[in-house]
């Protein structure tokens, strides 16, 4: 892969950095699922987590080494010894493993340890040397190296590099830099380091000020020959680089960025979805590539241009991705057949026990809506998975009344397989919902985010509800989807508690994992 200078590798750190995101955190098997999705799509190297962060991380990025077939399987290690042994543990049985340690250079974060430059530089020798007896492939990191001096970032960089290290990154923790600094760092680093043109380059940025999909090309222009992205650009604060738009804008633009990745871009609205439903993020309509709105024009010209010439306002064709162009709808007579082929089109391979369970809801929808589109679809599939049969709590029954007169609302729950009923009052009818479920299932949450969209148009279109919730600085999300808002919105609700408890339910190191995670870049 070194060997072509125009081939830049995708580091895919969505089931790491994407999943520090408050409230993103997802289920072991969900991890498994989109590893295995990650792997097909082509990306090179999967960050799978964190495995000292917890017993559920190294577990994770255990199997996801053990069952990947492409894909270099990275596990993140701060410059600790025990870090980095605990990483090696789970990522060793990969058919390509990888190390990645790394430690925060600028002032800032030299305070964090509390070391002074010698000090850290030793640590850096002692960690990258340790890490590479361990495995061939080991990537280094300076955190917050946009905000760290040049002649001490151009030292420890040759100390890693020295010591070992076969990929050095260069993270803009902050989302601080621009893109014209962006590649003078990358190009500046290849011209004064030692060895440097001896070692991949990467990029890792966050989008704090809306420039990491700008800087990591930049940087791409400069030098560097790994990006580090995320799926829907899911990350903390603002989030990381997208995967979509550096991968669609090197294809897109390759008359100007003649680079090359291996990504199949067919599968990125499989997966931009998946991601989506797992952790609990809805994507932007306006968000650039994937978003509900990236391939629709609404304007009288652009229907005009794109009607008899779709370049005129398009400049890439909706299958690119992986997004069905024909949009055509199912209704109450359409067969078991017809939805696994129109899943299939969607980016949902569905097995027999799963179809069962989705065409019964799929029916449901359907004697409430004239037309099925592929919308209403996508969020029957996120429901599907974003509420089952297994979770603790489960809505049977809702009965609500709202008008001028008072909003009450007559609620049965399952709860741990016992049915409960309660009756309640409130501001407005959600309201009143919400404190059906408190008085069921009391709990000290904290509703942070109650939000609503309708998936199609029209007066019976279905409508998606997020809920995220917070408890005792744990944070979890909740998806739901119906064509009764009150009904979606008080299943959001309740999938957000069934997280919580799981969250609640975790034991040992995976208390201190949110700890952890704070020094991540």
């Amino acid at each position: 892969m070194m060997s072509d200078k125009n081939r830049v590798l995708i580091f895919d750190t969505t089931l790491r950095d994407g999943e520090q995101s408050p409230g993103a955190t997802m289920t072991h098997a969900e991890k498994i699922e989109i590893a295995q999705m990650l792997d097909e799509m082509g990306v090179d190297i999967i960050e799978a987590g964190f495995p000292i962060a917890s017993e559920g991380d190294f577990a994770a990025v255990s199997e996801i080494a053990k069952n990947a077939k492409n894909s270099v399987i990275c596990g993140l290690a701060r410059a600790q010894f025990a870090d980095i042994d605990r990483c090696w543990e789970a990522v060793k049985h990969a058919r390509q493993p990888r190390i990645h340690t790394f430690i925060g250079t600028s002032p800032l974060h030299r305070a964090i340890p509390n070391l002074d430059m010698d000090q850290m530089a030793e640590r850096i020798e002692q960690t990258v040397t340790h890490a590479r007896n361990l495995c061939d492939n080991v990537q280094w990191s300076p955190m917050d190296a946009t905000r760290t001096e040049h002649d001490y970032l151009c030292r420890v960089v040759e100390i890693a590099i020295k010591s070992g290290a076969t990929t050095i990154n260069i993270p803009d923790t902050v989302g601080y830099t621009a893109p014209r600094e962006s590649a003078e760092l990358i190009r500046m680093l290849l011209e004064r380091v030692p060895g440097a043109d001896n070692v991949i380059f990467a990029t890792h940025c966050h989008n704090d000020l809306g420039m990491a999909t700008a800087n990591s090309l930049a940087a791409v222009e400069a030098g560097a020959r790994q990006i580090e992205c995320t799926i829907n650009g899911l990350g903390e604060r603002a989030g990381n680089t997208a995967l979509e738009e550096v991968v669609m804008a090197l294809k897109v633009r390759h008359d100007i960025m003649p680079f090359d990745t291996g990504i199949d871009t067919t599968k990125i609205m499989g997966l931009s979805r998946r991601v989506a439903q797992v952790s609990g993020f809805p994507v932007q309509f306006n968000k650039a590539i994937v978003g509900k709105n990236a391939f629709l024009h609404e304007s009288g010209i652009h229907q005009d241009g794109v009607l008899k010439n779709i370049e005129t306002f398009e400049i890439m064709r909706p299958a690119d991705i992986g997004l069905n162009e024909a949009n055509i709808s199912m209704g109450k007579h359409s067969g078991r057949a017809a939805l696994r082929a129109k899943l299939s089109e969607l980016g949902y391979e569905v097995g027999d026990n799963q179809l069962k369970d989705v065409f019964v809801r799929f029916k449901a929808l359907a004697d409430r809506k004239k037309e099925v589109y592929d919308d209403d679809l996508v969020a029957l599939m996120q429901d599907s998975a974003a509420n089952t049969e297994d979770d603790f709590l489960q809505v049977k029954h809702l009965r609500v009344v709202c008008g001028s007169d008072g909003q009450s609302a007559d609620l049965t729950m399952i709860v741990g397989g016992e049915e409960k009923s309660v009756h309640s009052e409130g501001d407005g009818p959600v309201d009143a919902c919400f404190k059906a479920v408190q008085k069921i299932w009391p709990h000290n949450a904290e509703l942070q985010l109650y939000q609503v969209h309708a998936v199609t148009e029209g007066t019976d279109a279905q409508a998606t509800v997020s809920v995220r919730m917070a408890e005792e600085g744990r944070i979890a999300t909740g998806q739901a989807a119906d064509t009764d808002t009150i009904l979606a919105s008080v299943k959001a609700y309740v999938g957000a508690l069934n997280r919580l408890k799981l969250r609640r339910e975790m034991v040992g190191p995976d208390a201190d994992a949110k700890q952890v995670s704070m020094y991540s870049h």
